[in-house]
């Protein structure tokens, strides 16, 4: 099968064939159809996690099911599939199914979906309904499970709650419509251009503000007071900082961005602790999928949450390169590339 590989920090990925494993027990061989571009994968080609080269990364994917290894139930040849990282911690670790003449390939955030064909642990999938668009399903398995479930797993946000969020991107947009489908009363997006605060609106926004007017005298006059929830999309370590100012007594920050390791923020204790506020981070979304994705499945099949709309872009498999670069520009909701037949 062909894949993209990462030989390089920071430099493109090159697409060459490889060998892939048989599944073994308890997992399953899954031929991909789509899979998005996130900004996880993109840190990680850059290096800012450091890591193992050479690596496949790509974790936000969708195909159908190739081979069933020994002990898994439920699944047969040919049904649609989410891929996501998410992976059952008692599942067994095996070495990378991946490897070409040279030796192993890192198989990146335990999925490595750059690829036309993935082997994953059972843990790793969930059924998709037969009629949906593979693109658009992909999206759930990380950006949308992340941003919604900082809303509902994480904050387990209540009612009525005023909300600011900083960064509209793919993940940005998802926490927004999380927030606004469960019922908060203001939503603030936060970035850096008009148009970005307008595509936040289409996802529920109540309001919007450019960083650089973001503050908390520009959240009260909105909110009618600090905000209830602060939740940071974006790896940025300026927005890190300035979260925690924006809070009303009692607030929480829900830290979801990812910046590059080593980097610091800073924040008062004194103001924390006298106003009973809390910081607190979610790792894609704490979802559970056997418990998320039917719920998300079926707001998106009654019309309350929004797929459709977050595929900004679709690109061949063999564009991965163009892909990314789009994605980089910032302007995208999520670029998504297709699998030949």
């Amino acid at each position: 099968m062909r894949a993209a590989i990462c030989k390089e920090f920071g430099q493109p990925l090159v697409i060459e064939e490889v060998q892939l494993r048989a599944p073994q027990s308890g997992e399953l061989r899954i031929k991909m159809k789509a899979v998005a571009i996130c900004h996880s994968d993109i840190a990680f080609i850059d290096g800012i996690w450091g890591g193992d080269l050479p690596a496949i990364y790509g974790h936000e994917a969708a195909g159908e099911v190739l081979e069933v290894g020994d002990g898994v139930a439920g699944y047969k040849i040919g049904d649609p599939v989410l891929v996501t990282l998410i992976k059952d911690p008692n599942a067994n670790h095996w070495d990378s199914p991946i490897s070409n003449s040279d030796g192993a390939i890192v198989q990146g955030m335990s999925a490595g979906a750059f690829a036309e064909e993935v082997v994953v642990d059972q843990s790793q999938i969930h059924p998709l309904p037969a009629d949906m668009d593979m693109d658009v399903a992909s999206l759930l398995a990380c950006g949308v499970i992340t941003g919604y479930g900082a809303v509902t797993n994480a904050a387990q946000m209540h009612k009525g709650a005023h909300v600011v969020v900083i960064g509209a991107g793919g993940v940005g947009l998802n926490t927004i419509q999380g927030a606004a489908i469960n019922g908060a009363q203001t939503i603030i997006a936060v970035d850096i251009t008009e148009e970005k605060l307008e595509t936040a609106k289409e996802f529920g926004a109540t309001h919007g503000l450019l960083v650089g007017d973001l503050n908390f005298d520009a959240v009260a006059q909105i909110a009618g007071g600090g905000a209830d929830y602060v939740f940071v999309t974006v790896g940025a370590i300026p927005a890190f900082n300035a979260a925690p100012d924006l809070l009303a007594e009692r607030g929480e920050v829900v830290l979801i961005g990812m910046p590059p390791v080593g980097a610091e923020a800073h924040y008062i204790p004194v103001n924390l602790a006298s106003m009973s506020q809390v910081i607190r981070g979610s790792k894609m979304g704490e979802a559970v999928l056997t418990r998320d994705i039917p719920k998300l499945l079926g707001e998106y099949q009654r019309g309350q949450l929004k797929l459709d709309e977050l595929v900004s872009h679709r690109f061949a498999f063999e564009a991965i390169n163009e892909a990314i670069a789009k994605t980089r520009e910032g302007a995208s909701n999520r670029n998504v590339l297709i699998f030949e037949s």
